[in-house]
């Protein structure tokens, strides 16, 4: 459970690293990438520890389709709620379809 707390704190980091400046459109682009890598230090201090912790639990496959989904949640409300975009049908499938790439990940085939 360490694991999947630390990754959304980490991707919640990650997400305004990257998208959070969209709103902000008057400042200038090195003011942009200065705050942006400020914060994406903060997303590393959550990432790294939670794919060590995890690291044997699980393996990277899993880790990384773990973080993937946890992404796309985040960066969904995100969306919604920060950017004020709206959430369409095709979004939904496409959420679906990643589940279904998670069941067949996690899914220890003989």
């Amino acid at each position: 459970m360490k694991t999947i707390l630390l990754l959304t704190v980490s991707n919640v980091f990650m997400t305004f690293a990257w998208y959070g400046h969209l709103k902000f459109k008057d400042l200038s682009m090195w003011k942009v990438i200065l705050i942006s890598w400020f914060i994406a230090f903060f997303e590393y201090c959550f990432m790294i520890p939670a794919n060590r912790l995890g690291y044997g639990q699980f393996n990277a496959t899993e880790l990384k389709m773990i973080q993937e989904v946890i992404s796309l949640t985040v960066f969904a409300l995100f969306s919604i709620y920060y950017l004020n975009e709206h959430f369409r049908w095709n979004y939904i499938v496409g959420f679906c379809l990643l589940v279904l790439a998670v069941f067949f990940v996690f899914n220890k085939w003989n």
